[in-house]
């Protein structure tokens, strides 16, 4: 195997990493969403956990992404 083929390879392994962030917001907001409309007057309460887990999914997503970045770019 080529050694470029196989970088490709492992940059599209390590973007898989984004789906998990994509789909852990969309959970997190939807389930945030669910609760503010069941409990109004407890959504303010919960705003900063929302904040807080979308900051940490969000980081997940953006290490898949620099770890592809860096499988790519970086000479071996």
């Amino acid at each position: 195997m080529d050694v470029t083929a196989a970088k490709y390879i492992g940059a599209g392994l390590a973007m898989t990493g984004l789906i998990g962030a994509g789909a852990g917001l969309g959970i997190l907001f939807g389930n945030y969403l669910q609760a503010a409309m069941r409990n109004p007057s407890a959504a303010a309460n919960e705003r900063p956990m929302l904040f807080l887990g979308f900051a940490v999914t969000e980081a997940m997503g953006i290490f898949a992404l620099v770890m592809a970045f860096i499988i790519l770019f970086v000479k071996v």
